[in-house]
């Protein structure tokens, strides 16, 4: 039976019931296991290459990317570690321009030195050809700027070239989209953000149905160890479950907040893919099943993004985003190629009229 989202992040990777046992099983402390004495490990073994409380927040995850999972104790530790399995010396990989910095940092550092090259591509194209890549990253909608890609064309024109094809998934999550029903190979996304969305988790996670990705991907998180810890997995896991009820009142906040700013004179070069004079509208409009609770703005200058936070009492200062809380950060103090002024908000579940009120008296007070 096909249910929908709410139901399916409520149930996603629980037990079946059984009379007198929790819904969802707390987390197991345990890094070794007892073994049988003749025929050695059972269904675990040894905790950095099994664990249950692990494997049921895989299940979750992999119900709603729609293939098996993989999870990790960050999503850099998941992004470096499908880089890092995948490329060889030679090859090859096509990254976005616009994308997360620090992937960047990390093709133009380690991947570099051991003979693998990357070409920076934005978002929103065009793109290049892809023949002679051994593996295309995309970030849709990217991350800080929200720009949109195709997934299905780019996919299909990365596959004619014979590469492969990631998408990172962290802004959407699943509820967002499913990029491998779009055609990609590997889903790779950092849990830490609105997935698991109460600011108090590291995770991140690859997910693929092709089984030789797959396997190549969990030797080497079994040989480099890059696991999460058992309570990290819980929390998660039952953090999961209000995944739709949060992404609701994070994409109406967002709608409102960017309405309000794209209204302003003295706020510039207002970005959400769910306003209908975003350049990202119509293939967001096509591609995804909601939009995030993520807004990019210009304020100008430093200063005055300064002011505006310090003003704001319902935005707290802070990277990351996707949390219960509203959150704000000056992206070019972390290294993206943004301007002095640019802002990423993330909005939390806070009541609209509230985070209207404030934003618009923070930013009366930084004019």
């Amino acid at each position: 039976m096909s249910y929908s989202d709410g139901t399916r992040v409520v149930h996603a990777g629980l037990p079946e019931p059984v009379v007198g046992e929790p819904f969802l099983p707390g987390p197991v402390f345990a890094a070794p296991y007892h073994l049988d004495p003749v025929n050695g490990p059972g269904e675990n073994g040894y905790g950095r290459t099994e664990h249950p409380t692990r494997r049921a927040l895989e299940a979750a995850i992999g119900q709603l990317e729609g293939a098996p999972t993989l999870v990790f104790a960050s999503g850099q530790a998941a992004i470096t570690g499908l880089l890092l399995s995948v490329l060889r010396a030679g090859d090859t990989v096509a990254l976005p321009s616009d994308g997360y910095f620090t992937v960047r940092a990390f093709a133009e550092g380690t991947l570099r030195d051991l003979g693998v090259s990357s070409v920076q591509v934005p978002t929103a194209g065009p793109y290049p050809d892809f023949s002679g890549m051994r593996l295309v990253l995309l970030e849709t909608p990217a991350n800080p700027g929200l720009d949109v890609c195709d997934i299905r064309a780019v996919a299909a024109a990365a596959h004619a070239a014979g590469a492969l094809v990631a998408v990172d998934n962290t802004t959407p999550t699943p509820l967002g989209q499913n990029p491998l029903a779009l055609g990609a190979d590997i889903v790779v996304a950092s849990g830490t953000k609105a997935l698991t969305g109460h600011s108090d988790v590291l995770l991140g996670y690859v997910s693929t149905a092709d089984d030789a990705l797959f396997a190549k991907v969990e030797t080497w998180r079994k040989q480099t160890g890059a696991v999460p810890g058992g309570f990290d997995c819980w929390l998660a896991h039952r953090s999961i479950a209000t995944l739709d009820l949060r992404l609701a009142r994070q994409t109406e906040n967002a709608a409102a907040i960017a309405a309000m700013l794209q209204g302003r004179p003295d706020v510039l070069a207002v970005r959400w893919p769910g306003l209908a004079k975003d350049p990202s509208y119509e293939v967001a409009r096509a591609q995804m099943r909601r939009i995030p609770g993520v807004v990019s703005f210009d304020l100008g200058t430093a200063d005055r993004v300064g002011r505006f936070l310090t003003a704001a009492a319902l935005v707290f200062a802070a990277t990351s985003f996707g949390g219960v809380h509203t959150t704000a950060d000056r992206r070019a103090q972390w290294g993206d190629d943004t301007s002095p002024g640019f802002v990423r908000l993330s909005c939390g579940i806070e009541d609209t009229a509230d985070l209207l009120a404030d934003l618009t008296a923070a930013l009366d007070q930084a004019t």
